[in-house]
């Protein structure tokens, strides 16, 4: 596998993973790697900032592949390729709306810049 198609595969795990974390089926172990995976994916904060060079976009190249593949480990095959399926219809028709998912986001850099300015 060419590195755009590992790329492209991730790109449509992640929402799985989403989708994965709210079904019943999914054992809470996973449940649990899927929740720090979406958070370390969707969070502007990282481990190494992103503006220090290479380094910095390397833990994005390096870490959250990592934590996708040992997610997809913790979750059994069958119910891994269902919520596969239903990301890949779900992001056919456009991405989803949905504001209302950056708010415990926008709430982490309102209190970090509290605590700095305080």
């Amino acid at each position: 596998m060419d590195l755009k198609v590992r790329a492209r595969k991730l790109k449509s795990d992640i929402p799985a993973l989403f989708i994965a974390l709210k079904k019943k089926e999914t054992p809470v172990i996973a449940k649990i790697f899927a929740g720090i995976t979406i958070g370390y994916a969707l969070s502007p904060i990282d481990f190494i900032p992103d503006f220090i060079p290479v380094i910095g976009l390397l833990d994005d190249l390096i870490l959250l592949p990592i934590l996708v593949v040992i997610t997809i480990k913790f979750i059994p095959e069958e119910i891994f390729n269902q919520c596969r399926s239903e990301a890949e219809n779900l992001w056919s028709s456009g991405k989803p709306k949905r504001w209302y998912f950056a708010i415990p986001m926008i709430l982490i850099w309102i209190l970090l810049v509290f605590l700095i300015i305080t």
